[in-house]
């Protein structure tokens, strides 16, 4: 790609599949009624993002979940299992993508993500893939849970950039929300949004 010097990757519904119809399934089989009032994008609990920025620790979040969904009754690794649900596999042929990627480009991975996730995550990789580790593939990782921010604030992005000396006009956001992408290019990054039926395969890199 014409200028680009630096790729960074979102993760779910970019590297690794997701279906969070499997997380609504699972949810509404522990007896929780208006899923999507609860857990959907413009759901305004603030502890959801609060997970997703370090703010809580798994037992704050789990205890958060219960409360809010009335699950006071459900242990609590039914709850780890169905949060987790939606989380499906690494594609092999995205992964040799990224080997072949970063022969070429310095590669980065910003995702929103939390705790939980990032260990099931860690589990599918290792169950599936068995070789070294997704972070393997890229100079370095953010997760918005450990970097204590989250897309779409221009500032997480702008805190990549520096942190690595990267220019945002040679910087190539790919996120599957175009929310996120529009917050990167806000922040001056370009931006490439994958819409639903596309892949990072059905491009020329």
């Amino acid at each position: 790609m014409k200028g680009i010097r630096n790729i960074i990757f979102d993760l779910g519904g970019v590297i690794i599949n997701l279906d969070n119809r499997r997380t609504e399934a699972a949810f509404t089989a522990l007896g929780v009624k208006n899923f999507r009032e609860y857990f959907g994008h413009g759901f305004a609990a603030s502890f959801f993002k609060d997970y997703e920025t370090g703010k809580l620790s798994d037992a704050e979040f789990i205890a958060e979940v219960r409360k809010l969904a009335g699950l006071g009754h459900v242990p609590e690794a039914a709850i780890v299992e169905s949060w987790n649900a939606l989380l499906l596999d690494f594609p092999p042929e995205r992964i040799r993508l990224l080997r072949e990627l970063r022969k070429r480009y310095r590669l980065f991975l910003f995702s929103n993500t939390n705790a939980l996730h990032l260990a099931a995550l860690r589990k599918i990789w290792n169950d599936s893939i068995g070789e070294g580790s997704l972070d393997d593939y890229f100079e370095k990782t953010y997760y918005s849970h450990l970097l204590g921010q989250r897309k779409p604030d221009p500032g997480s992005y702008l805190h990549i950039l520096r942190e690595n000396d990267l220019l945002g006009a040679e910087t190539l956001f790919v996120d599957d929300a175009i929310v996120n992408v529009e917050g990167a290019e806000q922040a001056g990054l370009r931006g490439l949004f994958l819409r639903p039926g596309v892949s990072l395969l059905d491009f020329q890199w």
